[in-house]
Parts: C-alpha cells; sequence; structure tokens
C-alpha cells in the first residue's frame, strides 16, 4: 500500500501541473494578439515562397533581395485593397445604414411592414406568422454599436497588426532556411529525415491551398459581383465582397451569405413597391447567388482544392463536415489545412498502413 506521505506527493504534484497548465493557458491568452500575428505571418509565408521563388529562378533575385520584392508585393496589394474597398465601404455603408442602429431598427420594421402587406393580401395572417416565428424577441440591434467600437480599435491598430505582421513575414521568408538548420538540431537524430520531408510537404501543399483559397474568394467575388450587376442592385460591389468573404467557412457561408444577400438586396430598395420590385428582385439575386454557389461547390472549388492539397474532392466534403460537426466553424474553417498535416506526417511515419496508403496515394 502506498504511504500517505507518497500519495500527498502526488497531490501536490498533479496540482503544480494544473497550476502551471492554467498559468500557461493564461499566458498565451495574453499574448493572443502575438499568436495572431504569428499565425497570420505564416500563412503569407507560405502564400509568399513561391513568388519569393518565381524572383530567384526567374528574375535571377539573389535572395534578399527576392524576399524585399514579395513582401513589397504584399504590400503594393494591401495598399490596393484599401485605396478600392475604404472608400468603397464608408461611402455605400452609410446608404445601407450598416453603422446607424436606429435607422437599421426603422427600415427592419419597415421591411417587415411591407412583407406583413404582402401575406395580408394574399390571405395570410401576419400577425400569426410573425407571432410565431417570434421574431420580435430574436431581431436584437444593441450589439451593433459594440461591434462598431471594436471595428475602429481594430482599425486604430491595424497599422502596428500590419507592420508587426510584415516584419515577422519578411523574417520567415528570409531566414527560412536558418530555420530549418535550427529545426534539425531540434529533432531526434533518427527521425531527422522523416520530419524534414514532412515539413517540406506540408509546406508545398499548404502554399498551394491557401493560394487556391485566395482564388477560390476572388473567383466567387467575381460571380456574386456579376449576378448583383445584371439585376442593378445598389452597392452591389461592398454586397458580393461582403458575401464572397462567408466563403471562408466553408459550405455554411454560402449559405449564410445568401441571406446576408437577400437581406442587404431589400434594405437597399426600400423605396420600391414590395411585391412587384422587391420581393422578384430579392428572388433573382438568390436564385443567382445559388447558381453562383452551385458552380462554386462543384466545379471551382472542388477543383481547387483538390488540385492544391492533393485529396479526393469527397473526401474533402467529409472532413470538413466531421470537422464542423465536432468543433463547430472554426473546425470547418482549418479542417483542410490540418488534414493536410495529419495526412503528410502519416505518409512519412506509416507508409505501410493501408488505409493510409489509399488517402496518401497523390501526395
Amino acid at each position: 500500500m502506498m504511504s500517505s506521505k507518497i500519495i500527498a506527493n502526488g497531490i501536490l504534484r498533479a496540482i503544480a501541473a494544473i497550476v502551471l497548465v492554467g498559468l500557461g493557458l493564461y499566458f498565451l491568452y495574453l499574448i493572443q494578439s502575438v499568436i495572431i500575428y504569428l499565425v497570420v505571418a505564416f500563412i503569407l509565408t507560405l502564400i509568399g515562397n513561391p513568388i519569393l521563388d518565381f524572383f530567384k529562378q526567374k528574375l535571377k533575385f539573389n535572395h534578399i533581395f527576392a524576399t524585399v520584392a514579395t513582401l513589397s508585393v504584399y504590400f503594393l496589394i494591401i495598399i490596393g485593397l484599401l485605396l478600392l474597398f475604404v472608400p468603397l465601404i464608408m461611402t455605400q455603408g452609410e446608404s445601407l445604414s450598416l453603422l446607424n442602429t436606429a435607422e437599421i431598427e426603422k427600415n427592419i420594421v419597415q421591411l417587415f411592414d411591407k412583407i406583413a402587406i404582402y401575406l395580408d393580401s394574399h390571405n395570410i395572417d401576419s400577425k400569426k406568422v410573425f407571432k410565431e416565428a417570434n421574431l420580435g424577441s430574436k431581431l436584437d440591434f444593441s450589439f451593433i454599436p459594440n461591434l462598431f467600437n471594436h471595428i475602429i480599435n481594430a482599425l486604430s491598430s491595424f497599422g502596428v497588426g500590419l507592420a508587426s505582421v510584415l516584419f515577422i513575414t519578411f523574417f520567415f521568408l528570409k531566414d527560412r532556411i536558418n530555420f530549418i538548420i535550427a529545426a534539425k538540431q531540434l529533432i531526434p537524430e533518427p527521425q531527422e529525415e522523416k520530419i524534414l520531408n514532412s515539413l517540406h510537404k506540408i509546406n508545398h501543399l499548404l502554399s498551394r491551398y491557401f493560394i487556391g483559397l485566395l482564388l477560390q474568394l476572388f473567383i466567387v467575388f467575381v460571380l456574386y459581383l456579376i449576378v448583383l450587376l445584371i439585376f442593378g442592385v445598389q452597392n452591389a460591389i461592398v454586397i458580393a465582397f461582403l458575401c464572397a468573404i462567408l466563403n471562408i467557412v466553408p459550405y455554411i457561408g454560402p449559405l449564410i451569405a445568401s441571406f446576408v444577400a437577400a437581406l442587404l438586396t431589400m434594405l437597399s430598395n426600400l423605396g420600391g413597391d414590395f411585391q412587384t420590385q422587391m420581393l422578384p428582385l430579392t428572388i433573382y439575386v438568390m436564385i443567382g447567388f445559388w447558381i453562383v454557389q452551385l458552380i462554386d461547390n462543384n466545379v471551382s472549388s472542388p477543383i481547387i482544392f483538390s488540385k492544391s492539397v492533393s485529396s479526393h474532392p469527397l473526401e474533402i466534403f467529409l472532413v470538413v463536415l466531421i470537422a464542423g460537426f465536432l468543433f463547430g466553424i472554426i473546425g470547418m474553417i482549418v479542417a483542410i489545412p490540418f488534414y493536410t498535416i495529419l495526412k503528410v506526417f502519416g505518409k512519412e511515419f506509416f507508409p505501410e498502413n493501408i488505409i493510409i496508403k489509399l488517402l496518401t496515394k497523390n501526395i
């Protein structure tokens, strides 16, 4: 039997471990901004590696000059996006009343009044419909001022964050060879070759994945914009941009984008008659968005992502679906990169496993 002294020491060690873990998590919470900077810089590095190699191999730049040129590409893209979208969002955002809580509530009430008139004219009891839906208790716009304050704070620190991310990205790109050499010293010698091969493949596949993600968002943005312009929807660029960003969340994002597009389309055209103008326009826009999503889900996304991470489209769908059930929206966003990392390590360390052979035959 264990003595009371041994039991007491075990309890103390367990308590100490819990305290240390708690302090570690609290420390990570305090430096969450730094962690975000590192993650964003890592993603930019993965995207920038092919650009860096292009400057070095095709244009014969030396390593430092190629790194500076790659950062310059990022800087020009960021400046271009700011010059294009910030004035546009500010001017069109005002017309959408996105920043005015009272105006939003007024517009929503006006929209409901028009819907009620339409339902009553078709012998549908609008009061009963709204009561059963319990919309009144679900529509709470008090979060908008707080959200706006968070956006203002984020914009105020945007310069510091951007400078930090680009600074970190510069050294990630410039010293990637030194990082590999340092990693070799930390890796156990028997596993060195497998781990380094895994890291090389992961770098290659994730670089292709994030470039493919940017390409997919751009394609969706252009298609959404075309739909909105065809039907003459006001504030088309802003609505298309917001809905395209939502596509970062696989499968669920496009559904939310359809709802957002429908709501903003109606709010942008409150001056028209509901039955003859607003409702048909909204239906046409939603049909157009659904067609875009069919194209994206069945053509562009499977081709882009299956090629970029060397996985079957059905495989990607199941992975995203499982990750969504287990970890929610965040799980769906990180599912493909994380699954790709697992596949690469599986191929290197368990190459004879039948399941891993089937899943990694294209890697």
